[in-house]
């Protein structure tokens, strides 16, 4: 295993300075103690004091001696000089007595316990302890190598060399990765072996082996994919592989072989030595089998869908071909009413009135025809989903034998039900015998029954796909060897496990243990909120009640558009024209030599893989996704960094999710260290909103949507923007699923430095258990609401006395729900905080439910407490409201930087798997913060520029935006050439020479 993953500026930094230490680390490391101070006036003259204090002190910060002790910076120097009570001038003297220098490093690495790294005890512990941490979490060389530095600094262990470490760290990394292939090739049996051996071999007259046809997964949505979807799970299933004991295996090392073997060739496989290309397909094989599993239950469920789409529309163009008939017949009725309202008709000539004006025989014929054309209102086109029983017919059959569910108690009808048809194992009866009736509902009566009162077959199945799919989805029956449609409650923190967390869980979201001191504290400040917003109604102009309905309502002004100055738009024409012009692959290498952000890019199975002009070839492959112009347009033979066969390569091994966000993370963090994004905001804020693309290609992972995506499918990129205008996460949704199941997902799993505790959003998503969710796990949920006014207001105490707001406030709540729960209420928002369990699973499952939960319920009892604050912060404040249609409208702006960089194939995404979607959509997220970041460098040097000639407003350096584009070339030329000063970090000089005048 190479040796050589340290870069040189990592060897250069390694045991010396690279810089002059900060205040607290010279108070922390460099000061003096009275012992210290003892210690050095021993020596005798000035030189050996002041020798002798660098070398104490240098070992301190370092963990090591320096060759040379006086190469220290000049503020150390002077530090310690002060302290010494010596000058600095005569340490030439120090240097030429080798000896002396010697004995003193000796006398302090005596007196202060400092151990040599060859001392088998320590050199044990540090060994033992890199060997769990690459156990554990295949944990990136260069990081080990910081921890071990930090640990023998740390245990006053001096350094070795830097090679001496790096071979440690590479012979430890081996170890591990020889003991995962070792212990993961004993796990099957010899006849296991060989059928995972089969996978590499090309059958006769067939072109691609098994192991390239499962890594494959169904891009159409039909009976035949399905099919096809389920006899690849049953295949892998077949490998046996789930009596095999995997607890040992860390999940992360399992996982990101899998991932490897999910993206190299079979051949580089099957010419891997014996354990690793077992080990390799044991992985694949046990990964593979649950997205096989996942990807058949998401077409059957698109399939169920389209079974009731298609319904629709028949349903709908039988209505318009009927729609002439049924008016003709609903006017000849409605004449007959207006025949028997008209108070002159005589009763007893009535009946003769009627047949005069309309016969018998036509008055039934009308009659009979409204009753046959009219829909009632339950009425959801199921006529026509049972005309669709051919293509039922087609899956169910295999859906009953090959799929086993499992349900909770709400499941248990649809389970019974499930079991039952599966039994008939394909009868051609037409009718049934005492099926499971729980699971017909009102709507579907008439049609599993026949006219005798007999159980229809093809009404009664499709009735069970009906509910099968609710229940599906709200997890009251659930796939157990599934990740996307398992069971959620099993995730959830319970028992032992849940007890040992319960207290620490409620502190850290900062929630009372007791239910009562939290009912307490709600009710409080509910009233509050109340009397607050009721004292200033009246001089409120912005809000006033409109009681010309059945209910009071809110009427709210909408906002004006806010003046801009003419300083803040003199600043922003100023500073917008001193930004250099750039290509956007310049900009990105820019960015790496300022953050070292494309370092974050490694292998994906070999961390210590490196090339030369690697970050060249990232930086292309980056381009090439975000772009969408494939890598055909950056391709250049004469470049090493830039041929093919190299791009082909670090786009397979390089790019994927996990090395994007980590990528992301440091440009976000970055981002929140420079202080005009800190003038934007101190990242606490954040909003959340869906950037629409279309897919023209065959995937399952795609929805429809005429608004958005007109008669194709398409995609929601649902970003994640803080209020320093970066984008911290980012989540690749089928078509337009509700939005609120994934805002808290975003604010869980994003992974930078910013900690957002107030998430905006548009009006969509705005449900009870949303406000509940968020306000367990401790964050605020502002939405942007269009009809605020409409909303029910809710109280507690029935007899409080709110003033104008008393009519508004017309909902009662129910806290003793509230009291019951809360202990379970606890349990699901330490569950989503750990991450035991994804938030847009259990959000999924509890916004399904069309009778939810006593829990789900006492859930909607805290989130109507906690949107009804809202509600009444959200009239009362303008500037609140103000604050949330800025912050959109800053995801607006992003968004629009976003669809200028992807602008190759009509900015069209056209991946066949999620997993290509998202990592595309994660390059374009990424470069779209190395935008903004470029631009919010610039824009502080343009300021620092423009201070000397003009009077620069606070206020106005708030108000500007990093969002501008015009500058930066996106088409065409791409060129990876830097100018050496700007690759060593220094900024470009501005645009001085458009003759744009500085001055107002």
């Amino acid at each position: 295993m190479p040796i050589e993953f340290l870069s040189e500026e990592q060897k250069n930094q390694y045991g010396c300075f690279t810089g002059e230490p900060n205040d607290t680390q010279l108070a922390r490391y460099f000061h003096l103690d009275d012992t210290a101070l003892a210690l050095i006036n021993k020596r005798r003259g000035d030189y050996n004091r002041l020798g002798f204090a660098l070398q104490l002190t240098t070992v301190r910060f370092l963990g090591t001696f320096l060759p040379d002790p006086t190469d220290v910076p000049i503020n150390v120097l002077n530090f310690i000089a002060q302290q010494v009570d010596t000058g600095t001038d005569n340490l030439e003297q120090y240097m030429s007595r080798k000896v002396t220098r010697y004995s003193h490093s000796t006398e302090i690495q005596s007196f202060y316990g400092y151990h040599e790294f060859n001392n088998a005890h320590w050199r044990f512990r540090l060994t033992r302890l890199l060997y769990s941490r690459a156990w554990i979490s295949n944990e990136r060389p260069s990081l080990m190598f910081d921890f071990a530095t930090a640990w023998l600094i740390h245990h006053k262990v001096l350094l070795p060399g830097v090679s001496t470490l790096s071979r440690l760290i590479s012979e430890i990394r081996e170890r591990a990765v020889n003991r995962l292939w070792k212990r993961l090739a004993s796990l099957p049996t010899e006849e296991q072996k060989e059928k995972l051996e089969a996978l590499l071999q090309v059958p006769e007259g067939q072109r691609a082996s098994r192991f390239d046809y499962y890594r494959k997964g169904p891009v159409t949505i039909s009976s035949p994919a399905f099919i096809t979807a389920l006899e690849r799970y049953i295949e892998l299933k077949n490998f046996d592989l789930n009596n095999i004991n995997l607890s040992h295996i860390p999940p992360v090392r399992l996982k990101n072989l899998a991932r490897h073997a999910g993206v190299i060739s079979m051949h580089k496989i099957a010419r891997m030595p014996d354990e690793k290309r077992i080990a390799i397909l044991v992985a694949f094989v046990k990964a593979f089998e649950v997205m096989a599993l996942d990807d058949a239950l998401d077409i059957l469920d698109l399939l169920i869908t389209g079974i009731a789409g298609e319904a629709k529309k028949l349903g709908q163009k039988k209505r318009l071909r009927t729609l002439k008939d049924l008016d003709k017949s609903a006017l000849a009725l409605a004449a007959i009413c207006a025949l028997i309202l008209n108070e002159n008709t005589d009763d007893s000539q009535l009946r003769d009135a009627i047949y005069n004006k309309c016969p018998k025989d036509k008055l039934a014929q009308s009659i009979a025809t409204i009753n046959a054309i009219a829909r009632p209102s339950s009425d959801n086109f199921h006529d026509e989903m049972v005309e669709q029983y051919g293509k039922v017919r087609r899956f169910l059959p295999r859906l009953l034998k090959d799929i086993v569910i499992k349900a909770a108690p709400a499941g248990e009808i649809t389970l019974e039900a499930f079991n039952y048809l599966a039994e008939l194992d394909n009868s051609r009866k037409q009718t049934l015998d005492n099926p499971p009736l729980e699971i017909i509902t009102s709507p579907w009566k008439r049609l599993v029954y026949d006219k005798e009162g007999k159980v229809t077959k093809r009404g009664y199945t499709l009735c069970f796909l009906d509910k099968l799919q609710d229940s599906l989805r709200r997890r009251d029956v659930f796939i157990e060897n599934s990740d996307r449609w398992g069971d959620p409650r099993s995730k959830l923190l319970q028992g032992a496990e849940w007890q040992a967390n319960r207290i620490q869980v409620c502190r850290s979201l900062g929630h009372p243990v007791q239910a009562n001191d939290a009912i307490i504290a709600l009710t409080r400040q509910l009233d509050a909120a109340y009397k607050q917003v009721a004292a200033h109604f009246d001089d409120n102009d912005a809000v006033r009640l409109d009681h010309s309905g059945k209910h009071p309502t809110l009427t709210i002004t909408n906002l004006d558009k806010l003046d801009e100055p003419a300083s803040l738009t003199l600043l922003s024409n100023q500073v917008s024209h001193l930004l250099p012009n750039v290509d956007l692959t310049e900009l990105l290498l820019e960015i790496h030599a300022l953050t070292g952000f494309l370092d974050e890019f490694t292998h994906v199975s070999e961390s210590n893989a490196r090339a030369d002009d690697l970050t060249t070839s990232v930086c292309a492959v980056l381009i090439a996704e975000a772009c969408n112009i494939g890598l055909d347009p950056l391709i250049k033979s004469h470049i090493p960094a830039l041929t093919r066969h190299r791009l082909s390569w670090v786009k397979q091994n390089y790019v994927r999710a996990e090395t994007l966000v980590k990528s992301n993370a440091r440009l976000v963090n970055h981002q929140a260290t420079l202080p005009l994004a800190k003038k934007w905001g101190g990242g606490d804020v954040a909003s959340a909103d869906g950037m629409r693309f279309v897919t023209p290609v065959r995937t399952v992972n795609a929805g429809p949507n005429k608004k958005y995506f007109g008669s194709s499918r398409g995609i929601t990129w649902y970003n994640f923007i803080s209020d320093q205008f970066s984008g911290f996460h980012g989540i690749v949704i089928p078509g337009t699923l509700r939005d609120s199941m994934f805002v808290l997902e975003g604010l869980l799993e994003q992974q930078t430095g910013l900690n957002p505790t107030e998430i905006m959003t548009d009006t969509t998503g705005t449900s009870d258990i949303v406000f509940g969710l968020f306000w367990l796990l401790g964050y605020q949920f502002s939405p942007r609401l269009a009809d605020a006014g409409e909303s029910v207001f809710w109280r507690i105490d029935k007899e409080a006395d709110y003033g104008a707001l008393n009519d508004l406030a017309r909902g009662v709540l129910n806290p003793q729900k509230i009291h019951q729960h809360w202990d379970d209420m606890m349990r699901i928002a330490g569950s989503l905080k750990l991450g035991t369990v994804q938030a847009s699973e259990l959000i999924r499952s509890l916004l399904k439910s069309d009778r939810p939960s006593s829990l789900a319920q006492a859930i909607i009892e805290v989130g109507r407490i906690n949107k009804t604050i809202y509600l009444l912060n959200y009239i009362d404040d303008e500037d609140y409201r103000r604050r949330i249609l800025t912050q959109l409208n800053r995801g607006e702006g992003r968004h629009s930087v976003a669809r200028v960089i992807c602008h190759g194939q009509r900015g069209e995404i056209r991946k066949r798997y999620r997993e290509g979607q998202e990592d595309q959509l994660g390059a374009l997220g990424l470069v779209t913060n190395a935008v903004i970041l470029w631009n919010t460098i610039y824009m502080q040097s343009a300021l620092d520029h423009l201070q000397h000639s003009i009077e620069i407003k606070e206020e106005d350096k708030a108000r500007l935006s990093p969002l501008g584009y015009g500058h930066i070339n996106v088409l065409g030329h791409y060129s990876f050439t830097l100018a050496e000063q700007v690759m060593k970090g220094e900024l470009r000089p501005l645009n001085q020479s458009s003759g744009y005048i500085d001055t107002p």
